[in-house]
């Protein structure tokens, strides 16, 4: 069976090789990338099932990389859960409410919070 491919788009390595590890182990695979212009390239050119996307990162913040996928109809259909450090409520529902994430992970996690996010929210959009 091929692996459910994940495009994570996060600045800190760590948190990628993070992400992986947890993810690697339920069978799905993880793209890194380690800012937002490269991410959109990668998510077009792969079409992963799902994306993981923090907010803030130096070359663009997530909510444009978002903006920008949501208006491009090769990426529009792909959801997006983001993973940020960002744990204010008003983040939150910004986030959920207004611009229409599929989920939102503030870091730090724990393993079983991720996986479940990442279960649930492509089994919603199956």
């Amino acid at each position: 069976m091929t692996p459910i491919r994940v495009v994570c788009i996060e600045d800190e390595p760590e948190m990628i090789d993070l992400m992986r590890l947890i993810l690697s182990r339920d069978g799905f695979e993880v793209i890194g990338s380690p800012g937002g212009m490269q991410g959109l390239q990668i998510i077009e050119d792969v079409q992963p099932r799902l994306v993981l996307l923090d907010l803030m990162m130096p070359d663009m913040d997530g909510w444009e990389v978002y903006q920008r996928m949501k208006a491009n109809p090769a990426t529009s259909h792909i959801p997006v859960i983001v993973v940020t450090a960002r744990a204010q409520s008003i983040d939150k529902v910004l986030g959920l409410h207004i611009a229409k994430v599929d989920d939102y992970v503030t870091k730090p996690f724990g393993p079983t919070e991720l996986l479940e996010s990442v279960r649930r929210v492509i089994a919603e959009n199956a």
